[in-house]
């Protein structure tokens, strides 16, 4: 499909469920949930901030984002994890983004070198995983290799399972926490063995934290928190967070990379080059949201309603587990395509194969994949639909539709 470095990039997960639908016609009326996209109402006073500022459109942005923005950012930054003020200066700490999209794909660029450990360098990224990451590293002209979160590892990689021949080549690392798609959080032990374990063998952490405020019982320990305890700073660390899933605004493309002031300034220099601004009657309805906490969570308390509605339909299944944040259920159902077709075909239901979010560890062995046996269920629509959505499902996997 591409050419050159992209070449071993395979379809998009969703361009793949269409391709296994093709030509099938839904058994019932459709009803989607395969896409994680948020469906609150944006909060009131979002619009109100970028109606007030909409004169602003005719002026370009500062790449490092206005001051307001910029203090708003640092000060979620410490209320959410807990950090001295310190330990965020709002000139150096943070940077927006046009979503975190673009700066998990920036983010290897700024450090990835021609070679490292007498090879090619490498960047360790979870399996199964979201797909931007595999894309950022070839990009950037280093080899994936792809880290198994299996149950047996609480849905979380284990890179210490990794040869030291790898690990010396290592320059970078992806976590997802809440992971995305299993729901997984890394607790303060997974993060201080990662952090001991990068600077053994010298490598970053990129954090994608974009979950970071939805989650079910207990807050999420973030990745700066972590970092900070263990090391009394941010060194070689980036988190990624977002209003797309804090917010329920996905539209509004606003998010920020903090962490690291030494890698943050050739993420600045770059996003100069490859990264557009964020608009500033954007930066400051983000400002905005970044400082308030009601709508969050009223936003947290819409999934943990649509979690129990879940528990309450699926619970009783072998294979379902709630997770522990985020806003999918990664439901273990044998073989995830032939559910997602069986789904789609006699019920109308649309769910993304847990293959397609991963990679098989032998390349001949479909079920090497550590998604070939799930299925990734999006609860973000109305309770009405994913409730309809959810009995046709338990229907059909207990055999009783």
């Amino acid at each position: 499909m591409f050419p050159g470095r992209l070449a071993g990039l395979p379809q998009s997960s969703f361009a793949q469920l269409a391709t296994l639908l093709e030509g099938i016609a839904p058994g019932r009326t459709p009803l989607s949930l395969s896409v994680g996209d948020p469906q609150g109402t944006p909060p009131p006073f979002v619009l109100e901030a970028i109606a007030r500022n909409a004169h602003l459109f005719g002026q370009y942005p500062p790449i490092n984002g206005t001051e307001d923005w910029r203090l708003a950012a640092a000060g979620w930054l410490r209320r959410r994890f807990a950090l001295p003020e310190s330990a965020v200066d709002p000139e150096r700490h943070v940077l927006p983004l046009n979503g975190t999209r673009e700066g998990l794909f920036l983010a290897p660029f700024i450090l990835t070198p021609e070679q490292k450990g007498g090879g090619r360098p490498v960047i360790l990224i979870p399996n199964p995983f979201y797909q931007v990451y595999a894309a950022a590293v070839l990009g950037a002209g280093a080899e994936p290799v792809f880290v198994p979160a299996r149950a047996e590892t609480g849905f979380l990689p284990d890179f210490q399972a990794l040869p030291k021949t790898v690990l010396e080549r290592t320059v970078a690392a992806y976590v997802c926490s809440p992971s995305n798609p299993e729901g997984a959080v890394a607790d303060e032990n997974y993060w201080r063995t990662l952090f001991d374990f990068m600077d053994r063998y010298d490598f970053t952490l990129f954090a994608d934290e974009c979950y970071a405020d939805i989650y079910l019982d207990k807050q999420p320990l973030g990745a700066m928190t972590a970092r900070h305890s263990q090391s009394g700073g941010l060194t070689r660390l980036l988190s990624f967070h977002s209003l797309s899933k804090r917010s329920a605004l996905p539209g509004l493309r606003s998010g920020m990379v903090a962490g690291d002031p030494a890698l943050l300034a050739r993420f600045r220099a770059l996003r100069n080059y490859a990264g557009p601004q964020v608009a500033m009657p954007i930066m400051a309805a983000s400002a905005e949201a970044w400082r308030d906490e009601a709508h969050v969570a009223a936003n947290r308390a819409t999934y943990q309603e649509r979690f129990r509605l879940a528990a309450r339909i699926l619970g009783n299944r072998t294979g379902f587990r709630l997770p522990d944040g985020g806003f999918f259920l990664w439901l273990d159902v044998g073989n995830g395509e032939e559910a997602a077709r069986t789904l789609w075909r006699e019920d109308g239901i649309r769910v993304l194969p847990g293959a397609y979010m991963g990679r098989p560890e032998n390349p001949v062995d479909p079920e090497s994949n550590p998604g070939f046996r799930y299925v990734r269920v999006a609860l973000v629509s109305d309770l009405v639909t994913i409730e309809a959505a959810l009995v046709r499902m338990a229907d059909r996997l207990s055999g009783t539709a």
